[in-house]
């Protein structure tokens, strides 16, 4: 009945809390609700379970308050990582009742009432002006309140807070046992701090040493040993006091492991052998390390039965060996990335062919003795191949992607970088056979592909959904015309040091394309008709692509 808050009448808070738990991934959503009325605001406070805090003017502070408004938090996400200017980030995380912007300080106090007002006033107080306003880190003290006030959390992620030592983590590990994700990126925590979790925190799942410049291998053979029943995904990468000594202990203790990155010059074959014998669930592993050779995937390819994902990126001492290892023992492998890798040539793709025949993404990166005949074998033998991308790949010609277009029929995504030698012929056979394509990504192929190729894709890719053209030198406003009078649904198109697309074929593309949301392209190929027409998708090169 009109007049009538027949919702909040009938509704009891039960039915609402169960309505804001859905919500809690969409932040915008929970904001929202938490502005319908006070009774809405309690409720979606009582039950709001995920947190983000960015860079801000005092995270100590912060963290206390957030304690005090959301009882039910159990996931928490702290970046310092960007810069800030003022006590408040633009765009507060916490949700009602903090400003949208500290420029704006006397509409802001206004606005703000309680425990807020009093803490953006201490804020505030600590300088006049907002160049003496000194940007503050998450401390110990921080961390400890926040352990002793979440004492159910479960996610925690300290992106670059570089003042968190192990008093904080400690604090962490001994109330928050029920801890499952830890990322400690950047953070300069000791030993001490990761043993305790390894000590207390006996569910942790998922743990990332990213940049973490202060552990040494005594701290992550301690976790291993603490938490190794339960750890499933672990990511170290520049830590230098990190080496074989604790990956053996991974690898003798965490039977569960299914996912490793590794970014290191101190590991070498065996460590990774321990964890490729001891961690039999091993279902996606990445290696960037210089000083592993063949000998270890050898061991992968034998033991890792349920390999998915295998990315390998600037090794020097793999040959055929390791991907025919991989291609004979990783039936299951469904995912894999190449980059940097000069000692592998056709037949590892050869292998990869015929033994992963479920592969889905593969991706080349400048493995310079990689050429066409690697490609085509998985044109013919991996139909299931959705996504390939091809970057400085000057070996490979137009036959490979006509092998491509003939056996993919399933490929939504093609990325071109720096591949002189595919043309027109190339483009045109896939289009002609992988009609589900969405993507189509061209930089740098210069002189070989023209109009001829667009006009095939318009014909055969009703689907594209985002197009990038960058240095294609022999596209005109004529092959624009044809791409878009098909490719109805298109959303992004990037068109940049295309020195023969003008003005006219970026009106007919922004007057024939209904669903753009972004166009890319040199300012000065922009009318101001175009402006006035397609003002909000646009967007202008700023830097060489």
């Amino acid at each position: 009945m009109r007049g009538h808050d027949l919702i909040n009448a009938i509704l009891p808070d039960e039915l609402i809390l169960e309505i804001l738990c859905r919500l809690d991934s969409y932040k915008s959503s929970c904001d929202a609700c938490s502005l319908v009325c006070k009774r809405w605001l309690k409720l979606e406070r009582a039950s709001r379970r995920t947190v983000r805090i960015g860079a801000s003017g005092n995270p100590d502070a912060f963290v206390k308050l957030m304690i005090q408004r959301f009882a039910a938090v159990c996931n928490v996400y702290i970046d310092e990582r960007l810069p800030i200017s003022s006590p408040f980030p633009s765009t507060y995380p916490l949700g009602h009742g903090m400003p949208r912007t500290a420029t704006r300080k006397s509409r802001s106090c206004k606005r703000i009432r309680g425990s807020s007002s009093k803490l953006h006033c201490a804020v505030e107080s600590s300088g006049s002006e907002e160049s003496d306003i000194e940007p503050f880190s998450l401390s110990d003290a921080g961390l400890t309140a926040l352990a002793e006030g979440c004492a159910r959390l479960e996610k925690l992620s300290l992106i670059w807070c570089s003042n968190v030592t192990s008093v904080g983590l400690r604090s962490i590990a001994e109330n928050c046992k029920a801890l499952k994700s830890l990322d400690l990126q950047g953070c300069y925590v000791g030993d001490q701090g990761l043993a305790a979790v390894g000590e207390c925190c006996k569910q942790l799942e998922d743990l990332n040493l990213r940049f973490c410049e202060g552990l040494t291998d005594a701290g992550l053979t301690e976790l291993a040993i603490g938490c190794g029943k339960s750890l499933k995904v672990l990511g170290v990468a520049a830590c230098a006091k990190i080496t074989d000594l604790s990956l053996e202990a991974v690898g003798s203790h965490c039977t569960s492991l299914q996912t490793l990155s590794l970014d290191s010059e101190f590991i070498k074959n065996k460590g990774v052998l321990v964890v490729a014998r001891g961690c039999p669930a091993l279902k996606a592993l990445k290696l960037q390390c210089i000083n592993v050779t063949d000998e270890a995937l050898l061991a992968v390819g034998t033991y890792c039965l349920s390999l998915e994902l295998l990315a390998l990126d600037s090794f020097q001492r793999f040959t055929d060996r390791s991907l025919c290892a991989i291609g004979n023992g990783c039936k299951k492998l469904t995912n894999l990335t190449l980059s940097d890798c000069y000692f592998l040539s056709d037949k590892s793709l050869e292998a990869i062919a015929t033994g992963c025949t479920e592969l889905k993404h593969l991706e080349v990166n400048g493995c310079h003795n990689i050429g066409t005949s690697g490609l085509e074998s998985i044109g013919r033998s991996c139909p299931a191949l959705s996504e390939l991308a091809l970057l400085y790949c000057q070996r490979i010609g137009n036959n490979a992607l006509f092998e491509v277009g003939r056996g993919c029929s399933l490929l939504q995504a093609l990325h071109l970088v720096d591949c002189s030698s595919i043309g027109d012929d190339a483009i045109c056979n896939i289009a002609q056979g992988c009609r589900n394509l969405k993507k189509l990504h061209i930089r740098r192929c210069y002189e070989n592909l023209g109009d001829i190729a667009l006009a095939e894709i318009g014909d055969g890719c009703p689907l594209l959904k985002d197009i990038v053209l960058s240095h294609c030198r022999q596209i005109t406003d004529v092959g624009l015309s044809h791409l878009v009078k098909r490719c109805t649904q298109l959303e992004s198109c990037h068109m940049v040091y295309c020195p023969f697309v003008t003005a006219a074929g970026v009106a007919t593309v922004v007057s024939s394309c209904v669903n753009l949301k972004r166009v890319l392209v040199e300012k000065w190929k922009v009318s101001q008709r175009t402006r006035r027409r397609a003002g909000s998708v646009l967007a202008y090169l700023c830097v060489d692509l």
